[in-house]
C-alpha cells in the first residue's frame, strides 16, 4: 500500500505523516510527560526523523502503519495512533501488528485515544488479514490500560523490554 488512507472520526482526522509534521512530532517526543510510560527516554530530533521515515516504510512494506492524530476543529497535531511492526525481539509480537497510541498532554483525558484507535482497529478489521492485534503497555500506565480494555484488548502476559516490565495485550479480529 503506497498511499495510506485518511480516517475521520467526530473529533479527529487520522492522516499519514508528512515532512511538515516533523516540528510537532519533535515537540511530542521531547516531552518528558509523554514518554514517561513509553520507555521513558526523550527522543532527539534525529530519532524523531528516523521515526517518521520508519512510519512511511511500514506503510510501503507492510500495508499498515501509524497516523497523525489531528484535531478536526483546529488542525493541530495532538498525537499519533496506528499499527506498527517494531522488531522488538519479543516472540509474542513477531508477525503480529502492534497497536500503539501517543498523545500530547493537551489531549489527555478526553477519550481521543479510544476514538482514534476505534477507527484504526475498524480499518484493520476491514483491510488487514490479521487474526489478532497486540499491544504492550507499562503496568503503571493505567490510562492506556483502560483504553486497551475499552478497545477489546485482553491481558495475556508480562514480559521485559529494555529492562522494563511490560504487560502484553491481545485483541482478536472483529468481523462485521
Amino acid at each position: 500500500m503506497l498511499h495510506p488512507p485518511t480516517l475521520q472520526t467526530d473529533r479527529l482526522i487520522l492522516r499519514p505523516h508528512g515532512v511538515a509534521d516533523y516540528p510537532a512530532c519533535c515537540a511530542l517526543w521531547a516531552n518528558a510527560a509523554v514518554v514517561r510510560h513509553i520507555g521513558g527516554s526523550l527522543q532527539d530530533a534525529q530519532a524523531v526523523w528516523f521515526r517518521l521515515l520508519r512510519y512511511a516504510g511500514m506503510w510501503s512494506l507492510l500495508g499498515y502503519g501509524m497516523w497523525v492524530m489531528e484535531d478536526r476543529a483546529t488542525g493541530t497535531l495532538i498525537g499519533e495512533a496506528g499499527l506498527l511492526s517494531a522488531a522488538r525481539g519479543l516472540p509474542e509480537l513477531e508477525g503480529v501488528p502492534e497497536a500503539g497510541w501517543v498523545l500530547g498532554p493537551q489531549a489527555w483525558g478526553r477519550g481521543l485515544a479510544t476514538e482514534a484507535m476505534t477507527a484504526v482497529l475498524g480499518w484493520a478489521d476491514a483491510h488487514l488479514d490479521a487474526g489478532t492485534i497486540r499491544c504492550i503497555i507499562e503496568p503503571d500506565n493505567g490510562a492506556s490500560i483502560k483504553v486497551a480494555e475499552k478497545l477489546g484488548f485482553a491481558e495475556f502476559g508480562d514480559a521485559m523490554l529494555a529492562g522494563k516490565a511490560i504487560r502484553l495485550f491481545d485483541r482478536r479480529r472483529q468481523l462485521a
